[in-house]
């Protein structure tokens, strides 16, 4: 069928058209019908297509090929690419109005400009087997002309595509971004308001579970867990790990900008001002945090970090005030100031306290033992005042005080048990403490000078040792003993033999011949030989009451310098 639902006028083969044509006004019609076909598409490639089959049907001959301006050359349209080779380089040489081509084969050929709103289109390459009459001519121009509107009108519309989705592409980001800006805003608002409220790293931590639905974590600088929101803490949540092992696993963290996916954990370092203070982890078990969790993680790490420096800054002033408060009580004060001062920062002096010296062997051991100090009373919920003073820590405590449970508390934190405390006398109001702290101090270097120097004493324990003064008189003391004990010393080194050690455990025990052979798993008549033989090499009278009381001095000495250290305290 033809384009006006007439009879299609048949081909020769080869495309040429039969000689047989309809009349100008028959073929202004078709060109009418073929317009409104061309213009009801919107595709470049289909309009070119549809002047290609249809265009026989209006004018005297065939559209052998198209030549479209694309970036500055002239290329066949692909629905042509079957064309004369040789006619690219014919048309190339076309003006703006177009011209006759010769392809060397014979027929004519004309290259019809295809312009629109000034816009040079391109060429079409009509040909026919004879020249056109000028209404044929005029038909050809006319098509041309319709073919280029076509194409102009399409490419409008593709443009208005394009701009069309262009403009949802714009909009479909300004909705996410507003999305992500409310889901943002929210996040501060979150964290902020938990900031504020006081709640400190506890409340910090739920706000993160509560805007991710994951368990959250915060360690401190050495791995340990200080906060933890969501689900129960798991059992198998890792320990802190050895120091030189963090120390790797800190500076990982602080080469990665902004948080670390580890396994099933995100992970953010507290670092502000270049002190790392804490991490921040976010548990993703499942693998669905995407860039929100990590935004939430982001913007809770800063939050924190303001949070961990403000908790830095009071416990700094609080210490520096500690300190100068215990270093006035231990110099001398008076009771009133001493009483508004310790308000002030929140302790009660008026309960009964004691003076606690502590010297550990650890890295940064004054300010360590200090730290451990405080992390204990803080978990037993009970305040204390510390300060250093004369190369120990000194703790003021209030009674009651557990002085094993001090010791374990400090050697758990610490590390090692390589430590000793010494707790000095009750004091009851704040002009006793020099006092208690000289008492302190004595029992501490008692317990140091002693063979057996890590542990605790405390001042009420040491009995004779008081008035020994190991630590101000050694000398003398070392002097005392070998005058009462010479001789038993210099056998017990000649033979090996514990007539020392013998003659101590009997005087312990009171003169009990039976609780003394107990004590040092012999039999009775054994020690009654050795006694023979003490009161032989010595030449001492047992029953007499001074000579009894200088060999127990003496003998204690003995165990405090020689022996196994005192037996006092823990």
């Amino acid at each position: 069928m033809s384009v006006d639902g007439g009879e299609r006028v048949p081909h020769r083969p080869g495309g040429a058209l039969s000689t047989v044509h309809p009349g100008p006004l028959a073929g202004f019609h078709r060109l009418m019908h073929l317009s409104s076909r061309l213009f009801g598409s919107h595709d470049q490639d289909e309009i070119l297509g549809l002047v290609a089959r249809w265009a026989p049907e209006v004018v005297p001959g065939e559209v052998e090929a198209c030549y479209l301006a694309t970036g500055g050359r002239l290329l066949p349209a692909p629905a042509f690419d079957g064309a004369n080779p040789s006619l690219a380089t014919c048309v190339a040489r076309l003006g703006p109005a177009g011209g006759a081509l010769d392809a060397g084969d014979g027929g004519w050929r004309w290259g019809f400009p295809l312009r629109s709103m000034g816009s040079q289109l391109g060429y079409l390459v009509l040909r026919c087997d004879a020249d056109p009459s000028a209404d044929e001519r005029f038909l050809m121009e006319a098509l041309c002309q319709q073919v280029a509107a076509a194409m102009a009108s399409a490419s409008l519309h593709r443009g208005d595509r394009e701009h069309v989705a262009e403009l949802r592409r714009i909009n479909d980001e300004l909705t996410t971004t507003i999305s992500r800006l409310e889901q943002r805003t929210i996040v501060h608002e979150v964290l902020t308001r938990a900031s504020a409220s006081g709640e400190g790293e506890a409340g910090i931590a739920r706000a993160v579970h509560t805007l991710t639905g994951l368990p959250v974590a915060i360690e401190d600088a050495f791995g340990n867990l200080r906060q933890w929101a969501g689900l129960p803490v798991p059992g198998d949540y890792p320990k802190p790990p050895a120091a030189s092992q963090r120390q790797a696993f800190v500076t990982k963290l602080i080469a990665h900008a902004g948080p670390l996916r580890e396994h099933r954990r995100i992970i953010s370092l507290v670092r502000p001002r270049g002190d790392v203070l804490g991490v921040l982890v976010l548990l993703d078990d499942e693998h669905s945090a995407g860039d929100y969790e990590t935004f939430v993680v982001e913007y809770a790490t800063t939050v924190l970090a303001l949070e961990l420096a403000h908790q830095r800054s009071l416990a700094e002033v609080e210490l520096r005030v500690h300190r100068d408060l215990v270093a006035d009580l231990i110099s001398g004060t008076d009771d009133e100031s001493a009483f508004a001062r310790a308000a002030a920062i929140g302790h009660d002096l008026h309960a009964p306290h004691r003076l606690v010296a502590v010297r550990w062997r650890c890295r940064g051991e004054e300010e360590a033992v200090a730290s451990a100090a405080r992390r204990a009373f803080r978990s037993w919920e009970r305040r204390i005042l510390v300060s250093r003073h004369a190369g120990v820590a000194v703790l003021l405590i209030a009674e009651p005080l557990d002085v094993p449970a001090l010791y374990g508390a400090l050697a758990a934190q610490l590390g090692t048990e390589a430590g000793a405390i010494g707790v000095g006398g009750r004091c009851s109001r704040p002009a006793e403490v020099p006092r208690s702290y000289a008492e302190a101090r004595q029992a501490l270097a008692v317990r140091e000078e002693s063979a057996s120097p890590y542990g605790a004493t405390t001042f009420e324990d040491l009995g004779v040792y008081r008035i020994l003064g190991v630590h101000d008189n050694r000398a003398g003391v070392e002097d005392f003993m070998r005058e009462w004990l010479g001789p038993l010393l210099d056998y017990d080194d000649r033979r090996h033999a514990q007539l020392v050690r013998t003659l101590f455990e009997y005087l312990e025990c009171g003169g009990n011949y039976d609780r003394a052979a107990d004590s040092l798993v012999i039999h009775r008549s054994t020690l009654r030989y050795r006694l023979a033989r003490i009161r032989e090499i010595g030449g001492f009278d047992l029953s007499d009451v001074d000579t009894r009381l200088n060999l127990q001095i003496a003998t204690r000495a003995w165990q405090l310098l020689h022996g196994d250290g005192p037996r006092v305290g823990a």
